[in-house]
């Protein structure tokens, strides 16, 4: 091997090395539990416990899957964020068959994304989970189930939810649905209280 490869698989393990780091800090500060990610994710605990531990490498799909459990940007679990640049580098990631871009890069704030529905025929699967949702309509239709509600909401339409309650969304029509959606954990909304 030469030095120029020895390099960078050093450096290539050294990433890899803090990714087990960055996982447990960001599910605390999530406030979730190793069943709850597994739960989120299909991810067994075990392997959750291994990734965290540096036992089990990250594979690209365990990192997207828990980068869209979690909310982040994949390079907030891969890499550290670089400094001062405030432009924000689109690399999007496939979970559950969308298309998923974030736009936020913080792991402990408001996170926003870009998704992209593809058509499909399935039958909604309502979940709820702590957090409140705002959800963008930029093209197509959305079909959203809310509760005992179903929605078909078209370009421009927003919708603002209690992630509490259970909830589905999932293109409507012919073609794919683009949206916005923006979320916030509990505790991460600024109250103004005056006397």
């Amino acid at each position: 091997m030469s030095p120029v490869e020895d390099a960078s698989a050093a450096e290539i393990a050294a990433v890899l090395g803090r990714v087990g780091g960055r996982l447990k800090r960001v599910r605390r500060q999530r406030r979730m539990t190793l069943a709850d990610v597994a739960k989120a994710t299909d991810i067994s605990k075990s392997t959750l416990s291994r990734l965290e531990n540096g036992r089990r490498r990250p594979t690209l799909e365990l990192l997207l899957a828990l980068s869209h459990a979690y909310r982040v940007p994949l390079d907030d679990l891969v890499a550290a964020p670089e400094e001062g640049d405030p432009r924000i580098r689109l690399k999007p990631g496939l979970v559950k068959g969308r298309t998923v871009i974030p736009l936020t890069r913080q792991p402990d704030g408001t996170q926003a994304w870009k998704i992209v529905i593809p058509t499909s025929k399935v039958t909604p699967q309502p979940r709820a989970h702590d957090g409140h949702e705002w959800i963008y309509v930029l093209s197509g239709h959305l079909r959203l189930v809310l509760g005992d509600q179903d929605w078909v909401l078209g370009p421009g339409q927003v919708a603002e939810f209690d992630t509490q309650v259970p909830h589905w969304f999932g293109s409507s029509g012919n073609e794919p649905a683009e949206i916005l959606s923006i979320f916030g954990r509990p505790g991460e909304r600024m109250s103004v209280r005056s006397t």
